[in-house]
């Protein structure tokens, strides 16, 4: 009972964190193999996406009834990081990912590194793009990054916001709305192959993905509120968070 108490909690901060700008899977990942040591890492991360799939969905629905999106440009850029993460997931079984490990850390810094220099970088909204030209770009974005999850994962909801901000114009506030929606089709992708292989534990899951959701309504709710400024805090302190986890992992786990 203790368990499933402590999941569901991380479940809940993640959700929180994830609707916000992503990167709830540096709360949830550990406290799995936290509470659950014993168990296969691979049915691990499927308990994790069968549980954190939820929360993402909610808040993309959320944001979507706040946040006039470009959906001419979402909806082929979901398509494409779905079948981006398909093939990331299927690459994995014949590269080793060893040396994105030890490369991410030092991309990762790049990007804050960037962020923090460019003081007024997605406080507003000024798309650089429309019609079609938006719409293959930001499926550009979805092939990479979706490829990009499949094959290794961490910090894929932070490189789609940094991207749509950086290449499509967006704030803060409509890049994370708009990468709820991919990061739900990447989820998705990598939910199918480990339901398929039966690396999903359900029970678990399905307890995480109701406390998941209540920690999206949370974050979602704050990320409205407090508008482009408040995602953009909340980004440095994920980025920075994901640069000490892997950091860790590559040079000195």
């Amino acid at each position: 009972m203790l368990e499933l108490v402590t999941v569901a909690l991380a479940s809940l901060l993640a959700g929180f964190v994830d609707a916000v700008v992503g990167g709830g899977g540096l709360v949830l990942v550990p406290a799995l193999f936290s509470v659950f040591p014993s168990a296969a890492p691979a049915t691990l991360f499927g308990t994790n996406k069968g549980g954190a799939i939820w929360g993402t969905a909610w808040a993309t629905a959320q944001f979507a009834r706040r946040v006039t999106l470009p959906w001419h440009a979402l909806l082929p850029a979901a398509g494409a990081a779905l079948l981006g993460s398909f093939a990331g997931a299927w690459s994995v079984t014949l590269v080793d990912p060893s040396g994105l490990r030890k490369a991410l850390p030092l991309i990762l810094l790049a990007v804050l590194i960037y962020t923090l220099a460019k003081k007024d970088l997605g406080r507003e909204h000024a798309p650089r793009h429309s019609g079609a030209s938006e719409a293959w770009l930001a499926s550009a974005i979805g092939l990479v990054i979706g490829f990009y999850d499949g094959f290794f994962g961490p910090g894929t909801g932070s490189f789609f916001v940094f991207l749509f901000v950086r290449f499509l114009g967006f704030d803060f506030l409509h890049a994370s709305a708009s990468a709820k929606l991919l990061n739900t089709a990447t989820n998705a992708a990598a939910l199918l192959l480990f339901a398929m292989k039966g690396h999903v534990w359900w029970h678990i899951a399905a307890v995480m993905a109701v406390t998941n959701v209540l920690g999206s309504l949370l974050g979602t709710r704050m990320a409205l509120k407090h508008g482009a400024g408040f995602v953009r805090g909340m980004f440095v302190v994920v980025v920075s968070a994901l640069i000490l986890k892997t950091g860790w992992d590559a040079f000195l786990r």
